[in-house]
């Protein structure tokens, strides 16, 4: 049976592992969850794997005067992303990059700590990394991901999402090493469509879903 919606995130996640099984119990697997609505889907993801899950934070560098428009991206482990383009074309200075980022920074530094604790950013070079998010409508956000991701020296990007349109999803397989779009109905129109329940993820349960994850790998016990 086709699947047509989901009922939550959780069970999305769950629907996702099972096209993800041969990545299950390898050290050097890693799930990767942006935030916020992506860390639902991941950590079942990552449980059902037996496998670390982590959060890749991600905040896009608006244009000065126009910020709905992205001049590049900056990312989990310090990594800054930028669009040439857009900077040439706007003629965008060095201390307005400078400006933007350190905003950005801080922001990105106060998600983290709120949502990892005093826990270490993961080790990244030479990890297989399932980068998961809850969908891709264009795709914006995971392709800043990426790109800053590969700056990190993984072994393998891998792409999953539980519901994707299927233009997006392959427009990654020439980015990625692989692309898991568990449904990509069409149309698409947006995310939330394929999910009965797509309330806003809370900044409380990204910190919960961490922390469940983060206890169940010190105890041995994968991700359950």
């Amino acid at each position: 049976m086709v699947r047509i919606q989901f009922a939550d995130r959780s069970e999305a996640g769950r629907y996702l592992a099972t096209k993800l099984a041969r990545y299950a119990n390898r050290p050097d697997v890693l799930v990767l969850a942006l935030p916020r609505g992506g860390v639902p889907v991941a950590y079942e993801v990552a449980r059902a794997l037996h496998v670390p899950l982590d959060i890749f934070v991600v905040r896009k560098l608006g244009l000065p005067g126009h910020e709905e428009m992205a001049m590049g991206a900056i990312a989990s482990g310090g990594v800054q992303v930028l669009n040439p383009d857009v900077v040439q074309q706007f003629q965008i200075s060095t201390a307005e990059i400078e400006r933007a980022a350190a905003v950005e920074q801080a922001e990105l530094e106060r998600r983290e700590a709120l949502y990892r604790g005093n826990r270490p950013r993961p080790a990244i070079q030479g990890k297989t990394v399932i980068l998961v998010d809850d969908g891709l409508a264009t795709g914006a956000s995971m392709r800043a991901a990426v790109t800053a991701l590969k700056r990190l020296n993984p072994a393998e990007i891998v792409v999953a999402v539980p519901a994707a349109a299927r233009s997006t999803c392959e427009d990654f397989e020439d980015e990625v090493d692989e692309v898991v779009c568990a449904i990509t109905p069409e149309p698409f129109f947006a995310v939330g469509l394929w999910y009965e329940d797509f309330s806003q993820t809370t900044d409380e349960e990204v910190r919960e879903l961490l922390e469940k994850a983060a206890l169940a790998q010190r105890k041995g016990e994968g991700s359950a």
